[in-house]
């Protein structure tokens, strides 16, 4: 029966020890690609689902309303992870392993049947939280415990390398889902992709659970656990004795606010919300978009097996701050360097024409219809993508729309307003003939080299940071609740900073901010780890 093999040593690895861990390698990260394919595919139809399953009479507030449901996914992902983890430090890695691929699945599955907000109303919003809440549980299981089971196989001096495979495991699941969501648009029509073709990439989702069961059902289980189980080691409340130990509590303390926020911040930073940017801020064609985010994401799966090597060579921790220093850095240029190499128009007009709002009761929410002119106006201009500046005016004062030098746009005129601000130079599509693909690439680049740095050595930090009897959990709890509550949200919270401000761009503060923190953190606090025994 599978996982009835005698225990295996992954420090001297025999022939038979050595195919194993092949077959453990491919079983796990083949099931996490297909969480991730599961998970992203969401992201990826976030604009999307905006339209389908949300009121179309507030664009903004739709937008929003669907990634903060991608959002919730992430924000119960820790519930996920303190049931399957203490499960699995308790009773085994490979059944814990098979229930979270099986819930994930499912749910993929069902989402592509759902119908949509002109079919049912608010139930169809109501159905498609529920699938995400099912998703981001199951997710809560599989990433950080999936980063233990495979580096408890690893080969003891070659932890790095061979784990940082499965970091690869998330970029491989955008860029299927990327890839099938482009082939789809291109032969089908604008009509066509709404009505059915955006449930393809979650109906195919059903022979990838089929594959990857079949593989998971071939796991052994971790040698680690083996020995303790034998040994009668085990931990009858891991939970519990996580925080009951008070290294353990620093170290998922370390993992919280270094470690995993870092790498989520900007593995969101470069491959979820440039997506969001690139479409709604510079207005670049969506299929264009994709293809360079797309394009960008290859040169994550090279660069994140090279930094995986280097940490194994140099040590995990200067690898590790290098990345959130480079991340922390880069950001805003990346994304003010996007603007400029894909949409010159756009920049030119930022740079030349002041818009400012004259108004009293300014107070735009875009969770909540829009109560006066003033409120209306910054609806639309946040839906135009439009920088502008409020001024605040007395009680009682109409509201006005200054462009440049153009006289003052009274009261809400949307056809006035969007014509004053072509007028003044402000385009509503990028053009394509400005765009400067290649430029875009490089600052795409910038980012990816940064996410690299964290997950290269990441997958085995996370395990050679805490001991085995309670390894599970102490890796999946911080790790899904900062990936979910800090990672997962940022494209939500830089789309809500940047509506309330004004300024598409201000948002940009939330992840630079808290690179900033998790660098901090990791320059005082975080250890080296390689080398480290794992069965103690």
């Amino acid at each position: 029966m599978p996982g009835s093999r005698p225990p295996v040593h992954a420090g001297n690895p025999t022939p038979d020890s050595r195919t194993i861990q092949r077959k453990v390698v491919i079983a796990a990260c083949f099931g996490t690609f297909l969480e991730w394919y599961d998970f992203l595919t969401f992201a990826s139809l976030a604009t999307y689902f905006s339209v389908l399953f949300f009121p179309p009479d507030n664009p903004v507030a739709a937008l929003l309303a669907s990634l903060a449901t991608f959002g919730v996914g992430m924000l119960v992902r820790p519930l996920g992870a303190a049931l399957f983890g203490s499960l699995a430090d308790k009773y085994g890695r490979r059944p814990v392993f098979i229930a979270t691929l099986v819930l994930m699945g499912g749910a993929t599955f069902a989402v592509g049947l759902l119908p949509t907000y002109q079919q049912v109303g608010l139930l169809a919003p109501a159905l498609l939280l529920v699938l995400r809440l099912l998703q981001g549980f199951s997710v809560g299981g599989e990433i950080g415990g999936s980063a233990v089971y495979l580096t408890e196989h690893a080969p003891a001096h070659r932890r790095g390398i061979y784990t940082s495979v499965l970091q690869l495991m998330g970029p491989l699941g955008i860029l299927v889902s990327t890839l099938q969501i482009l082939a789809l648009q291109a032969y089908l029509s604008g009509d066509d992709f709404n009505a059915w073709g955006w449930r393809v990439p979650f109906l195919f989702s059903a022979v990838l659970l089929l594959i990857s069961l079949k593989s998971r059902l071939n796991l052994h289980e971790s040698p680690v656990f083996s020995r303790m189980r034998e040994n009668r080691t085990l931990a009858s409340a891991p939970l519990r004795e996580c925080f009951a130990d008070p290294q353990t509590r620093g170290r998922m303390a370390l993992l919280f606010f270094c470690l995993s926020a870092g790498g989520s911040l900007l593995f969101f930073s470069s491959q979820v919300y440039t997506n969001v940017f690139l479409k709604s801020v510079v207005r670049l064609d969506p299929h264009l978009a994709g293809t360079l985010v797309m394009t960008s994401t290859l040169l994550l799966f090279p660069l994140t097996i090279l930094f995986g090597w280097l940490s194994d060579r140099i040590g995990r921790r200067p690898v590790l701050l290098a990345g959130l220093l480079l991340g922390s850095l880069s950001i805003f240029p990346v994304y003010s360097g996007l603007i400029h190499y894909g949409n010159p128009a756009l920049e030119r007009f930022e740079r030349e024409v002041t818009v400012e709002l004259h108004g009293a009761a300014c107070a735009y929410s875009p969770f909540v219809a829009a109560r006066n002119d003033c409120e209306r106006n910054q609806e639309l201009l946040a839906k135009l993508g439009v920088t502008y500046t409020l001024i605040p005016a007395p009680a009682g004062t109409g509201t006005s729309v200054h462009i440049g030098q153009q006289a003052g746009l009274a009261g809400f005129q949307p056809r006035q307003l969007t014509a004053a601000l072509q007028a003044a130079g402000w385009s509503e599509q990028a053009d394509t003939q400005q765009v400067d693909r290649s430029m875009i690439l490089l600052l795409l680049a910038v980012l990816v080299v940064a996410v690299a740095l964290i997950t290269g050595p990441q997958t085995a930090t996370l395990a050679e940071l805490f001991p085995a009897r309670t390894r599970y959990t102490a890796v999946a709890l911080p790790h899904n609740l900062s990936a979910g509550w800090i990672g997962g949200m940022s494209p939500f919270m830089i789309t809500l900073l940047s509506v309330q401000a004004g300024d598409a761009r201000a948002g940009l503060w939330y992840p630079v901010a808290l690179l900033l923190l998790a660098l901090a953190v990791g320059t005082f606090f975080l250890p080296e780890t390689r080398d480290v025994p794992l069965d103690d």
